[in-house]
């Protein structure tokens, strides 16, 4: 179990790095930028990102988590295991759960919209302010759920 946990505490962590970058530079050079060009290279990041070792290890991560906090919950008495409980549902909830049910449909929103409409530039206003919430929202979960991975595997020590 204390490999899983390290490699847990990497994936979340790295999981992290990439929002991270989103919610801090990316998002905001796309807001700075005409809406039109915005929302086409927003488009191409979405269509790109999915086929690419990011949504493999995004989606990875969530089912070793479903799997190590199920083994975490069977031996709940072990030290590090109700960390490693929390690590998993926080990852799963707050970071995989909440790209699923927020950030996924704002993304098919966008995908269907007209740039140079004027329609497109409404749905790019409100897509830049949401979006970017969730992510800083996944993007903390991630980083909550790496360290409390290494301060369940410190605990095992």
């Amino acid at each position: 179990m204390k490999i899983a946990v390290v490699t847990l505490a990497l994936a979340s962590g790295l999981i992290a790095g990439g929002f991270f970058a989103f919610s801090t530079f990316v998002m905001r050079a796309l807001g700075r930028v005409p809406p039109a060009e915005g929302i086409r290279a927003m488009q191409a990041i979405n269509v790109v990102v999915v086929p690419s070792a990011f949504v493999v290890l995004l989606i990875a991560t969530a089912l070793a988590c479903v799997g190590i906090g199920i083994a975490a919950l069977v031996r709940r008495n072990d030290p590090g295991a109700m960390l490693v409980l929390a690590a998993s549902v926080v990852y799963f909830a707050g970071t995989f759960l909440v790209t699923m049910l927020a950030n996924v449909p704002l993304n098919d929103a966008l995908a269907v919209v007209d740039a140079n409409s004027t329609q497109g530039a409404q749905v790019w206003a409100d897509y830049l302010v949401r979006w970017t919430m969730w992510n800083h929202v996944r993007g903390t979960a991630a980083l909550v759920s790496s360290a409390l991975f290494v301060l369940a595997r410190v605990s095992m020590s």
